[in-house]
């Protein structure tokens, strides 16, 4: 059974925690109103945590079904010995049918089932996947705070930005890739405020961005989702600054449900686009963003607010959780290998080859 705990001094950079061979999550459907962490026992409670969106963002879900693998991987031994790499392949299959969309999750699940590959059937595997695991939350922060000094270069006089979703450390290993740049560009006093859009119908920026960025006293207004543009054309807006869960050949860019009407608003007012993203986001199987599968989710997420319905009865819900914003609508892809500017499938194609 998995139990809500308080961790000790709980923070916006401690979203993912493995600690004493225990692994936690903080409960990010709660936040701000409470911080509490899920500790999770199996990978069966680490897939439903995923799929109900415990935690969400390509690369916390990467790194959270990493930990998931080590939970399956010890159970799978405990139980059945030498014959633990039969054993725990329904639990792989369970994390990988956890979420559609978000590319880090499949990139994450095929290195630590390489790992697994490799290891000897009759040890005990546990140490060697969590090692593993910790490697690839470490490795996102890194890239993260790369990914910051990048982003932050390209914003060349202090200027207004607007973010959608959250791209933050709840949505990463640490620190963030969309609000990584951010962060960065406030310790260079080149951001004059941060516009996040509220987020519909999970309210992401309204209940996860807003208290990140509060939490580093970075000046935040929030917006209707409608309102970007209305703020656009006044001025003083200079780039719009996004994250990805997944980023196509060609340099098309799947995000949260929004992004591709405010990268059109942004386009008619002058205003840039800069997607933030490791290079595990970047999907180089997929030609174009019209392959990347995009998830649909309950009706009900969008009918009710806060457990309340809303809608009038009867009334039905078309429900995308991301849509796909055209690469020629993208004026920078930010990774932590470096900036890939209008970005088109050859350009992405030297990126990943260096």
């Amino acid at each position: 059974m998995d139990v809500t705990i308080t961790l000790p001094d709980p923070a916006p950079d401690q979203a993912i925690v493995w600690r004493d061979g225990h692994f936690f999550l903080l409960d990010q459907r709660y936040l701000p109103d409470k911080e509490d962490y899920l500790a999770l026992e199996s990978a069966g409670a680490v897939a439903d945590a995923i799929k109900n969106m415990v935690v969400r963002g390509a690369p916390a879900i990467g790194i959270t079904a990493a930990y998931g693998v080590v939970l399956a991987a010890r159970a799978a031994y405990q139980r059945s010995g030498a014959k633990w790499k039969q054993a725990v392949q329904p639990d792989l299959e369970r994390l990988r049918n956890s979420r559609p969309t978000a590319v880090n999750l499949f990139w994450a699940l095929d290195r630590m089932r390489q790992l697994i590959t490799e290891l000897p059937d009759p040890a005990d595997p546990t140490e060697a996947l969590l090692v593993e695991a910790g490697e690839i939350h470490r490795e996102d922060i890194e890239a993260n705070k790369r990914m910051g000094e990048l982003g932050a270069a390209l914003i060349d006089e202090p200027t207004g930005v607007i973010t959608h979703c959250n791209a933050g450390a709840l949505a990463t290993g640490g620190y963030g890739t969309a609000l990584g740049v951010i962060r960065a560009a406030c310790e260079k006093r080149l951001i004059e405020r941060v516009y996040a859009d509220e987020t519909r119908p999970w309210m992401q920026g309204a209940r996860l961005t807003a208290w990140e960025l509060l939490h580093d006293r970075i000046p935040v207004s929030l917006l209707v989702d409608g309102a970007a543009a209305s703020l656009m054309s006044q001025g003083g807006i200079g780039w719009i600054i996004v994250g990805s869960d997944r980023i196509a050949a060609n340099g098309d860019v799947a995000n949260k449900i929004g992004t591709y009407g405010l990268a059109v608003a942004a386009k008619h007012h002058g205003v840039r686009v800069m997607v933030a993203a490791p290079t595990s986001t970047i999907d180089m199987s997929i030609p174009s963003g019209a392959d990347i599968p995009i998830e649909v989710r309950e009706s009900d997420e969008l009918l009710s607010c806060g457990g309340k319905r809303v809608a009038a009865d009867g009334a039905t819900a078309w429900n995308p959780v991301f849509d796909v914003t055209p690469a020629a609508l993208v004026d920078a892809i930010v990774t932590e290998k470096g900036v890939v500017l209008s970005p088109n499938e050859k350009k992405m194609r030297n990126l990943m080859a260096d």
